[in-house]
């Protein structure tokens, strides 16, 4: 807005836009992405693992051997005695892979039974055996 006495000059309001500060913002856009391109697009070298073409080996049977409160054992639901068990512990140990071995032992049943149990699994040479509990309720 101008003040002036003179009406007959010819400055008047620009209504123009000015473009060079548009030009400036997008000549420092173009650098800053011509220089973060090739920074991203860089790769890694990575050694990924191969795939194998072999059969997957089917996991071995589970065994569960509960020991009842009269002492005696059981072989999945099959009583057996002590010289069956260890027979049968042999033969498992032989096996490859080795069955997993679960234990499980009543409540009322005496220490004693199951520490024997626990030294002929020992002996035959079973190396994976746990021991099955109950929550407590």
């Amino acid at each position: 807005m101008s003040f002036n006495d003179n009406f007959d000059d010819d400055s008047g309001v620009i209504s123009e836009i000015n473009m060079t500060p548009l030009v400036d913002v997008m000549l420092v856009l173009l650098i800053i992405f011509m220089i973060t391109v090739p920074v991203l697009t860089h790769s890694i070298p990575l050694e990924l693992p191969q795939v194998s073409h072999q059969p997957s080996q089917t996991p071995p049977d589970t065994v569960t051997l509960a020991v009842s409160a009269d002492g005696s054992v059981y072989w999945n639901k099959d009583q057996v005695d002590r010289d069956e068990l260890a027979r049968r512990l042999q033969q498992a140990a032989q096996l490859t892979p080795q069955p997993a071995f679960q234990l499980s032992g009543d409540r009322a049943v005496a220490y004693e039974h199951v520490v024997a149990t626990l030294a002929l699994i020992q002996q035959s040479g079973i190396s994976q055996l746990g021991f099955l509990t109950e929550p407590a309720g």
